[in-house]
């Protein structure tokens, strides 16, 4: 199979058309010196496709692909055809950065500025520190912003482009939407790679719209999405990894801007599942239901924030493997100087084969008062290998689970610890659920929408703490 055939998306939803203004915007950006790859040329056409009444046939466009691939070049032939094609007054073009929005305002005013025809009909560039854009003779004009609470506010768009659609937060959305209400003909584009939860704490708004295009019911909406069809990224094996066929499916730039050997030294710089999601396509998508609250509050949660935070010796270690035996965690808890209890992530890795050494290593370094896991979960068939490797570990029964989860809450709710921000411990917390255990309750891994082992090994880590004691006159060792 050729690189070609490869580089067809492997979701596409689009509504029906018989026409689409693509291929003049095609043209026009030819013109420009943008000459777009098949694979974009593909999403212009489509997302330009015209209904029988004279708008879009999609409202909305998502386009979703690995890095590097040429996404941007989409969004530059979308915004020249908007600006001298298609009249539309004004572009609203934002990122989650400045620095982003900056660089792709550098690149249209290059096209633009090397294209005699289009640079005679500019009437200003507008330079000013967040306030960049290009203004036409008769009017039209596209502005650049990173997104904020009141980006946007005040503007009446037809066309409204986020980009780095991963980090895109429901307050963007709240002030930039609207700016289109009284637009008859209007679009909007989400434009960006796969989200992480453990990276992408705002990657909701963007997993609602590759829903929509999953559940095939949107009927104004286009989605493009290049991935290896996997739930998570930690259920790519090996011989995916090295796959270059695999490589070439999910990266239509495969051979024109992305080399085989570029790939390769990502491959052995970046851990397993950092590159099935950056490089592969393959997302830990957020759960988009608002039908129940976190069971820990996200507000209190981030009250308890200390990235200055530091853990005491003696401290204690949980570790908990997921339900799969996709990926192991290992949390350590203790008291700060102010007795305060500290929790934190030492580490969230793939698979089970890292965890008893590291735990062996940790052990022998700091000489904990307990290794904890979990009596009766996935992690408790590794405990005769951590007293093989020369150190014990302790054993939390069902009972003294939920008395650890109960601690934890108390401990939020009253403010008595702190953590390091750890992005693993806040994508557990916001989709982890619970399970009735007697009158208490205890975490559930089978119900839960993502990966909580960081979080379980967190709850057990700050249970031992807490019940294996620890003595305030004790010389202090920072952790």
């Amino acid at each position: 199979m050729s690189v070609v055939e490869l580089q067809m998306p492997r979701v596409l939803y689009a509504p029906e058309y018989t026409s689409s203004a693509g291929a003049e915007a095609i043209e026009l950006a030819a013109m420009a010196g943008l000459v777009l790859d098949p694979w974009e040329a593909l999403v212009l056409d489509v997302a330009l496709a015209e209904g029988d009444d004279g708008r879009w046939a999609a409202a909305e466009v998502g386009v979703c692909v690995p890095r590097q691939n040429g996404k941007n070049a989409i969004l530059e032939a979308r915004e020249l055809a908007g600006l001298f094609l298609l009249d539309e007054r004004l572009i609203i073009h934002s990122a989650q950065h400045f620095k982003t929005a900056k660089e792709h305002f550098r690149r249209l005013l290059s096209l633009v500025e090397s294209t005699p025809d289009l640079d005679r009909r500019v009437s200003r560039v507008i330079r000013a520190h967040g306030e960049e854009g290009i203004e036409l003779r008769d009017g039209s004009r596209i502005l650049f912003v990173a997104r904020t609470r009141s980006s946007g506010r005040g503007f009446s768009a037809p066309l409204v482009v986020f980009d780095e659609a991963m980090y895109l937060a429901e307050a963007a959305i709240g002030a930039l939407v609207p700016t289109q209400s009284a637009m008859r003909n209007r679009q909007r584009w989400y434009t960006g790679s796969a989200v992480d939860q453990l990276v992408h704490a705002d990657g909701v708004v963007f997993a609602r719209v590759r829903e929509r295009a999953l559940q095939e019911k949107d009927p104004r909406l286009a989605y493009f999405e290049w991935s290896l069809d996997a739930e998570r990224p930690e259920l790519i094996d090996d011989a995916q990894l090295v796959d270059e066929d695999a490589w070439a499916s999910v990266n239509p730039g495969f051979g024109i801007r992305i080399s085989a050997e570029a790939i390769t030294d990502e491959l052995r710089t970046l851990d397993p599942r950092t590159f099935a999601v950056e490089r592969l396509g393959v997302g830990d998508w957020p759960a988009t239901s608002d039908e129940s609250e976190s069971v820990i509050s996200l507000d209190r949660w981030a009250e308890l924030l200390d990235e200055t935070s530091e853990l005491l010796d003696p401290v204690c270690f949980a570790y908990d493997v997921s339900p799969d035996r996709a990926t192991s965690a290992i949390a350590a808890a203790g008291r700060r100087l102010d007795g305060v209890f500290h929790v934190e992530i030492v580490k969230h890795q793939r698979g089970t084969g890292w965890l008893v050494p590291e735990l062996a290593r940790l052990y022998e370094r700091w000489t904990p008062v307990g290794v904890m896991y979990d009596g009766i979960g996935p992690g408790s068939a590794l405990a005769h290998r951590c007293e093989e490797a020369g150190f014990s570990v302790d054993a939390v029964t069902a009972a003294d689970h939920a008395r650890a989860c109960g601690l934890l809450a108390d401990c939020v709710d009253e403010a008595t610890l702190r953590h390091l921000g750890s992005a693993e411990l806040l994508a557990a917390l916001k989709g982890a659920v619970q399970r009735p255990l007697g009158d208490a309750w205890a975490w559930s891994r089978k119900s839960s929408s993502i990966d909580i082992c960081p979080l379980v090994a967190a709850t057990l880590a700050l249970w031992g703490a807490s019940s294996l004691g620890w003595d305030p006159n004790s010389d202090p060792v920072i952790w």
